[in-house]
C-alpha cells in the first residue's frame, strides 16, 4: 500500500500498544490498555472489514457450559479446574455485562435447555452426575445450577425430559460488537480494518509489525486472534470452523431459550421470531479445523435435517442466513494468557467460550503490560 506521510504520522508512528484482532478481547484489551495508560497511543488492526473469528459470528448463548459438556470436560479436567472455568465464565459475562449494560446487550434470561436423544446412556449419566456437578457450582450461583423438567416447545426423537439451567442466557451479538466499536472508537483509539498481520520481529525498544498492506513499529505487540492464532506462531490452539444457519421468521413461534444437544456440539435459539441452529463440527472434526469461512454439503444438510425431524417438525420453515465463526480450541480449555516474547503478549485460546469469557481474557491481556 503506497501511504502518505500524513497517513504515517497520523496512525503509524509513536504507537505504544498494537493489538491484533477487533473482537471481544482485542477491544477489551484495548478498553483496559487506555484506563490504564489514558496518553497512550492505541492502535487495533483487524484483518476483516468486520471482527473476522468468532466475535460477529457467534449465536450469542451467555452461557458457560451445559451439563454434558461440563462431565466430558471431566476427562481431560481435573475437577477443580472444571470449577475453575465455570467460575471464569461467569466472572467474564459480569464484565461483558456491566462494560456495556444489559439494555445494549439485549440479555434475556430465558434459561437454557438441554436435550437428549431417546437412545443412548448420555442421559441416565447426567441425571446421575447432576447433584454432584450441583454440589461444586453452588458457591458460585448460591443455587443447584441444572435440574430436569417436561419441554413444552414440540420438538420430537429427543426425550421428554431435558436439562435446564436456570441461570443461561442470550445477548444481541451485534449490538454487543457495536456497542464495543463504539466505547473504543470514543476514546480515540483507532482501528484499521482489512489489515492482515504476517509476521513481527522485535529488540530491546519495539516490535516491528509486518501486514499485508504496511510495514511500522510498535512499542508493544498484544495478539487477541483467538483461532487464527496458530499463524502467528502461537502453539497449543487449533481453529475450529463452526457452521451456523438461521431460519426466516416462522410464524407464532413458542421456542424461546438457548438449546444444547450432544454435549454441546449442536446448539440453537431464538432470535427475532427465527431459529439459529449451528454446531455440527464432530461430524468432521478434521475437516472443521480449518480457518475457511465456507460452509460444507455435510454440516448443512445434518443442521437442515435436525430443523426439520427434531427443532421445528411438521412446522414449514426457509433458509435465509448461512455463515461460518472460527474458534481457537485445544484440548486443555483454559486460556493461553502469556508473554511471548520481549514486547509481545497473547490472549488466545477460548474454546467455544468467547461471549462468556472474551472480555476477561482482553482485561487480563491487557493487565499483563507493567
Amino acid at each position: 500500500m503506497n501511504l502518505s506521510y500524513w497517513e504515517y504520522k497520523s496512525w503509524l508512528t509513536n504507537v505504544d500498544y498494537t493489538v491484533v484482532g477487533s473482537g471481544i478481547v482485542g477491544l477489551n484489551c484495548a478498553l483496559q490498555l487506555k484506563r490504564r495508560f489514558p496518553k497512550a497511543k492505541i492502535l487495533v488492526l483487524e484483518k476483516g472489514m468486520l471482527p473476522q473469528g468468532a466475535s460477529t459470528k457467534n449465536a450469542g448463548f451467555a452461557c458457560f457450559g451445559s451439563l454434558s459438556e461440563l462431565l466430558s470436560d471431566l476427562n481431560s479436567h481435573t475437577e477443580e479446574e472444571v470449577v475453575n472455568l465455570v467460575k471464569k465464565r461467569v466472572d467474564g459475562l459480569n464484565l461483558l455485562r456491566s462494560t456495556i449494560g444489559d439494555s445494549g446487550l439485549d440479555y434475556q434470561v430465558l434459561g437454557g435447555y438441554e436435550l437428549f436423544p431417546e437412545e443412548g446412556n448420555l442421559f441416565e449419566k447426567c441425571q446421575s452426575k447432576m447433584p454432584e456437578i450441583n454440589r461444586w457450582l453452588k458457591p458460585i450461583f448460591g443455587a443447584d445450577v441444572f435440574s430436569f423438567k417436561t419441554h413444552d416447545f414440540g420438538f420430537q426423537k429427543v426425550r421428554d425430559l431435558c436439562g435446564f439451567n436456570q441461570f443461561e442466557g442470550q445477548i444481541d451479538t451485534g449490538k454487543m460488537m457495536e456497542a464495543l466499536l463504539q466505547k473504543v472508537q470514543t476514546l480515540g483509539i483507532k482501528i484499521l480494518n482489512q489489515v492482515d498481520v504476517k509476521g513481527y520481529s522485535e529488540d530491546q525498544n519495539s516490535v516491528k509489525i509486518e501486514t499485508n498492506a504496511f510495514t511500522f513499529t510498535s512499542a508493544n505487540l498484544l495478539i487477541a486472534t483467538n483461532g487464527f492464532a496458530s499463524a502467528l506462531g502461537i502453539s497449543n490452539v487449533q481453529p475450529a470452523r463452526n457452521q451456523v444457519l438461521v431460519t426466516k421468521p416462522v410464524n407464532n413461534l413458542q421456542i424461546k431459550g438457548t438449546f444444547h444437544l450432544e454435549e454441546g456440539y449442536y446448539y440453537f435459539r431464538n432470535i427475532d421470531q427465527r431459529i439459529l441452529l449451528g454446531g455440527g463440527r464432530h461430524l468432521d472434526l478434521k475437516g472443521e479445523t480449518t480457518t475457511e469461512m465456507n460452509s460444507t454439503t455435510l454440516v448443512q444438510e445434518a443442521l437442515e435435517k435436525l430443523l426439520e425431524q427434531t427443532i421445528l417438525p411438521s412446522v414449514n420453515f426457509e433458509i435465509e442466513h448461512r455463515w461460518s465463526g472460527i474458534l481457537g480450541v485445544h484440548t486443555q480449555k483454559k486460556p493461553i494468557l502469556k508473554q511471548i516474547g520481549l514486547r509481545v503478549f497473547c490472549g488466545v485460546r477460548l474454546g467455544g467460550m468467547g461471549v462468556a469469557i472474551g472480555s476477561l481474557v482482553g482485561r487480563d491481556l491487557a493487565d499483563m503490560i507493567d
